[in-house]
């Protein structure tokens, strides 16, 4: 028997839905097709579910775990910022599960982690042409550490981007262990810290190899444009990037009155296009966040549209 991920915040996710009519549903990050099995298993009256996923070896284990749904679930291969404008229908309801699953985490040759030495790859879409390796052995010192500030948050960017400049030199760096090793005693564990000192590195070169925040700004409003009145959109998100956006978009999303930076203090009046279903985000339980730790940074927030 095939065993799968289980998916983040799943109660959490089926309780936003309850009592609600679906009858078309699109999964923006399908996975492993565990939210989707879930969803399926509660509302039994849906009759299109569209799953989208970057990742060809995703799209092909999810559909081996929803193959007894039959022809009522659809596989799209690409990104949802792709994808989700070309949906026709009125759609009752869309999930995005963002970020790298634990699935691609753990398959050394993704490139993710540096827990296990892989080619420094890092593409969900590996149809995409820019890979991590690029960017580390060609981009420059000042770009390479913007990427580690801006994208990483990581306070030592400049002694990581000279860091690799220099080591680069010698030899090209091509795998995440070789990256790692070039990394070691230049970025330092921080006090208090209980993260490896070299994550935010490899996250904001991930974020950049896949453009994660651009894709999230720009597919938002797509969302709720699709969305029938009454139709509900939810974003699980897994660092403060990401979901520092989504807040910011569903508060000016919800709001009466237009963002009134540079007019003076002028406020002006506009619809509202959005409810705000969670006003303070939703976070794991103490019991998830046990038996699955990746769901300790999960945030799960949701609008209704009007």
């Amino acid at each position: 028997m095939t065993s799968y991920h289980y998916p983040v915040l799943r109660s959490e996710v089926l309780s936003l839905l309850e009592d609600r009519q679906i009858k078309i549903f699109v999964d923006g990050t399908l996975g492993a097709g565990g939210h989707a099995e879930a969803i399926l298993s509660a509302h039994p009256v849906v009759e299109q579910y569209i799953g989208i996923d970057q990742d060809t070896q995703a799209l092909e284990i999810a559909g081996d775990r929803l193959k007894s749904w039959g022809e009522k679930v659809s596989y799209h291969h690409g990104n949802f910022v792709e994808v989700i404008p070309t949906l026709k229908g009125s759609i009752d309801g869309i999930l995005l599960d963002l970020g790298v699953s634990s699935m691609q985490l753990d398959r050394a040759e993704r490139g993710f982690s540096f827990a296990k030495e892989g080619p420094l790859d890092m593409r969900m879409n590996r149809d995409k042409p820019l890979t991590a390796e690029e960017i580390v052995n060609t981009w420059s010192v000042s770009d390479l550490g913007r990427i580690f500030r801006d994208y990483g948050e990581e306070k030592q960017w400049r002694a990581a981007a000279h860091a690799i400049v220099e080591a680069r030199k010698e030899e090209r760096i091509t795998t995440t262990t070789q990256l790692s090793e070039v990394l070691r005693g230049v970025v330092r564990k921080k006090k208090g810290k209980s993260i490896h000192p070299h994550t935010l590195i490899f996250q904001g070169l991930r974020i950049c190899v896949n453009s994660e925040l651009e894709v999230v700004q720009d597919v938002l409003p797509i969302c709720v444009e699709k969305l029938k009145v009454g139709g509900c959109l939810a974003v699980i998100t897994f660092h403060s990037l990401e979901d520092r956006i989504v807040k910011k978009m569903f508060r000016q999303m919800a709001s009466d009155k237009h963002d009134t930076s540079g007019f003076g203090g002028v406020f002006l009046d506009k619809e509202p296009l959005v409810t705000d279903l969670t006003r303070r985000p939703i976070i794991s339980s103490e019991g998830e966040m046990e038996e699955n730790p990746r769901s300790r940074s999960a945030k799960l927030r949701a609008v209704e549209k009007l």
